[in-house]
């Protein structure tokens, strides 16, 4: 297991990620004041966004299925806790967005390789009413396919 988010677990047999990228962004105010230099003061966290590009082959490792799940998942407006494989939590995230690029394809149109993004975005811990559950969206996505 590379990394989870909710009960969607990041690996060869799902999705794969190549670069795991986090920014994390702080709050400074600012109020000009005359011949010197704007006055600043720090208001809090901002922004945490995490980024995972990725390609699946899913003739060698992966399923097209997976992106469907997270789309699911995307739709729900839920959050998700993420913890990655040693453990760490890193908290509440939801899906911001998913792309995908398609190329090398067979004589039927599916493709060999598919090179995807995810963008997640942080929200507040303390919110667990956007917490999403295992019985909705993907849950019920999974449930139709077993």
């Amino acid at each position: 297991m590379m990394m989870a988010l909710g009960m969607f677990v990041f690996g060869l047999e799902t999705l794969a990620y190549q670069e795991f990228q986090r920014q994390t962004d702080w709050r400074h105010g600012s109020t000009s004041r005359i011949g010197i230099r704007p006055a600043r003061q720090y208001l809090g966290p901002g922004d945490d966004a995490i980024t995972l590009p990725g390609i699946l082959l899913p003739e060698l490792a992966g399923s097209q299925l997976s992106l469907d799940v997270i789309r699911e998942m995307g739709d729900s407006g839920k959050a998700w806790p993420l913890v990655d494989g040693s453990g760490r939590i890193y908290g509440l995230w939801a899906i911001e967005s998913l792309s995908e690029t398609r190329t090398l394809f067979f004589q039927d149109g599916a493709a060999r390789r598919i090179e995807f993004t995810i963008s997640l975005k942080r929200i507040d811990d303390d919110r667990v009413d956007l917490l999403g559950s295992l019985l909705g969206g993907a849950g019920d996505l999974l449930q139709g396919l077993l």
